[in-house]
């Protein structure tokens, strides 16, 4: 018999043109701070317009067939900002710089404390997806090598220091997106392509702590040959 590998989104799904400016979004590198002025409705309609594009990306996955279906994380406006800055020890009003996987300059994440999660980021994502579809679900998190890459480190003796505070982060998160209802969480580590001599020396470490004691399906997100 054979055997059938089941089918899901790997990434984003596009979000529509009444719910964010594709143009601005176009124009810039994919935001690492919070980038408010791309969402094309006003702030108390927001998290309702939000909705109805998940609605729209989950039927569109369930009529295409998939087998594990995703938010289309359609209220991001990048995969990592939302969950990075939601953390503690993060300086939202005064943001860094770092280099993006093209080697140019970008706004990131400016680390002046400890990195800390105060509360659950996504897991009404995951209670909203799993009210609306009966199919086997799965939510994304940012991996902890890549927000520590994403970031400006004005705190840690190091970048690995950093890292695996960002791992105890996305471990707590996991916990709760399982506790919420998901089948798989997958974290994205698109960095580990980008940055190869940091992610031989703690790629593998942070990852692990990020996944310690989890119970559930997990999945691994890593980009090769993109940028």
């Amino acid at each position: 018999m054979d055997t059938l590998l089941p089918t899901s989104l790997v990434g984003s799904y596009p979000q529509p043109e009444w719910l964010i400016d594709r143009e601005k979004l176009s124009g810039r590198f994919p935001p690492r701070v919070r980038a408010l002025e791309l969402w094309r409705v006003a702030p108390d309609h927001l998290e309702q317009a939000q909705n109805d594009a998940t609605l729209l990306a989950i039927r569109d996955q369930e009529q295409a067939g998939l087998d594990i279906i995703t938010d289309g994380e359609m209220r991001r406006e990048s995969y990592s900002n939302r969950f990075a800055t939601a953390l503690d020890g993060v300086d939202l009003d005064n943001p860094g710089e770092a280099l993006d996987r093209s080697g140019l300059p970008n706004p990131v994440p400016r680390v002046t404390g400890p990195i800390r999660r105060r509360h659950a980021v996504e897991a009404r994502d995951v209670e909203f997806l799993r009210a609306n579809t009966d199919r086997m679900i799965k939510i994304t998190v940012p991996g902890p090598f890549t927000m520590a890459q994403q970031a400006q480190n004005d705190h840690y003796p190091s970048l690995r220091e950093m890292a695996l505070d960002y791992a105890a982060a996305v471990n707590a998160e996991m916990r709760d997106l399982f506790s919420a209802g998901a089948d798989v969480v997958q974290i994205d580590e698109p960095y580990m392509q980008a940055r190869t001599d940091a992610a031989r020396e703690y790629g593998l470490e942070v990852v692990n702590r990020a996944l310690e004691g989890v119970q559930g399906v997990t999945a691994l997100h890593i980009c090769f040959g993109y940028a």
